[in-house]
């Protein structure tokens, strides 16, 4: 253990034991999976990020040893670690220049965005020396005056290779590539038997199996627009499960990208004059069946069915707006009261 410390003194980090692990270290192989929860701190004590917290729940980072995570340090400290041991690292600045990008990517993440927003076609090491902002005043000040961290780590559980199925984000482009028409085809299965909340995430993990993929090729090119072939079937079961959800309007924006690159797409048209309809969009729905007439005539009846049911709805609500209001403003005179003289 203290062989250990020294070699980590002697790199510049500063390990402090606050509860120790159980069983033996282990030898940690690259294919390795390390749980754990951590906190970030500055040298003053100004807490930075904490994953018991983050994006109001508390889920631990998941790690690949071996996969060249963008933040080398937190594989170098886990390695001195027994499962369940808790322990604070003082990292100096070399290895924490590139922590304001990982934590840009976590928070992202834990908000349910992309976790390469803001970071498309640039490389880490441009990225911290331009002015590029990161969405966070906290990390542009640290983007900008790089400084030692205080990561706090608990260890919380160490998977040997080949004991788990490997998370999305850890596999390979191939890997990835490989496991969109499982992924599909799970959500399918999911969707039929009514479990539309599951269903969902796994048409989302599918898209964004592929937009990663995506982001590596030109758009345009033969493979992005392969890949974009491949997104599209996924996008419109994704907001086929968000018109069942109630999220009209992201229904809305995800058929609108589609149709902005494929005025042909009848689903993606069928599918924004639902939510249209849905929110109160009259003339945008009825523009939008239109156009689904106009691709498909066969689909008529279909949308009759869908115009006759918003109008319904139209009727009901004038109805009900119209008995809210009634009355008032119908004044009438208060019944004169006798006086005496």
């Amino acid at each position: 253990m203290e062989e250990e410390a020294r070699k980590l003194l002697e790199e510049g980090i500063v390990k402090k034991l606050i509860s120790p692990g159980k069983g033996e270290l282990s030898t940690f192989p690259n294919g390795t999976k390390v749980v754990f929860h951590y906190r970030t701190s500055l040298c003053d004590g100004t807490v930075l990020d904490d994953s018991r917290t983050m994006g109001g729940r508390s889920k631990p980072m998941e790690l690949i040893l071996g996969k060249k995570f963008k933040l080398a340090a937190w594989e170098r400290v886990v390695i001195t670690m027994r499962q369940g041991e808790v322990a604070e690292f003082n990292c100096e600045n070399k290895h924490t220049s590139l922590y304001p990008l990982v934590s840009q990517s976590l928070r992202n993440i834990s908000a349910g965005k992309d976790p390469l927003e803001g970071q498309r076609h640039c490389c880490g090491i441009a990225q911290i020396h331009s002015h590029h902002s990161l969405g966070h005043n906290d990390l542009d000040n640290l983007q900008a005056n790089p400084q030692p961290l205080l990561f706090t780590i608990d260890l919380l559980e160490v998977l040997a290779p080949g004991s788990f199925q490997l998370d999305v984000w850890a596999m390979t482009d191939e890997e990835k590539f490989e496991l969109v028409p499982q992924i599909h085809e799970e959500g399918n299965t999911l969707f039929k038997q009514g479990k539309i909340t599951e269903a969902t995430e796994k048409y989302y993990n599918g898209i964004a199996c592929l937009k990663n993929l995506q982001m590596k090729e030109h758009p345009g090119d033969e493979v992005w627009v392969k890949l974009d072939h491949m997104i599209t079937p996924l996008l419109l079961n994704f907001c086929q499960c968000k018109l069942l959800q109630g999220q009209y309007y992201e229904v809305i924006e995800h058929c609108s990208a589609l149709v902005f690159k494929y005025e042909d797409n009848l689903k993606a048209y069928y599918k924004r004059a639902k939510a249209h309809a849905a929110v109160w969009n009259e003339v945008e729905a009825r523009v939008d069946f239109n156009k689904v007439l106009e691709l498909d005539p066969s689909l008529g009846p279909s949308v009759a069915k869908e115009l006759k049911a918003m109008e319904d709805r139209i009727r009901n609500k004038e109805k009900e707006e119209k008995g809210r209001y009634k009355g008032l403003f119908n004044y009438t005179e208060p019944p004169a009261t006798a006086t005496t003289g």
